[in-house]
């Protein structure tokens, strides 16, 4: 019991730190992500993410803005909303926005 108390607090600071931080590590996009590492590294190297990198070249930053950006920049419709463009081509023969 103590051991699972240990680990829950554990988790509460690092999402209490996370939420204060602007430059985010590899670690912290993870959790915030909910991505592994290693699919981040690859994100990175194809350059389908926004990062950047240090002075030095070594290590990569990610701003926690461009990064929720980033992954709400893909929205799927609704079906109502699907339908609701549908009858208003029909309706106006134009395409909604």
């Amino acid at each position: 019991m103590d051991l699972e108390l240990k680990n829950e607090l554990q988790q509460i600071k690092q999402l209490t730190v996370l939420g204060a931080k602007k430059a985010l590590t590899m670690s912290d996009c993870a959790l915030l992500t909910g991505l592994s590492k290693s699919h981040i590294y690859k994100l990175v190297c194809s350059k389908k993410i926004p990062y950047w990198k240090s002075q030095g070249g070594k290590l990569t930053y990610f701003d926690k803005d461009e990064l929720n950006a980033w992954l709400l920049q893909h929205r799927v419709k609704t079906t109502s909303e699907i339908e609701t463009e549908a009858a208003n081509y029909i309706v106006t023969g134009k395409m909604g926005v």
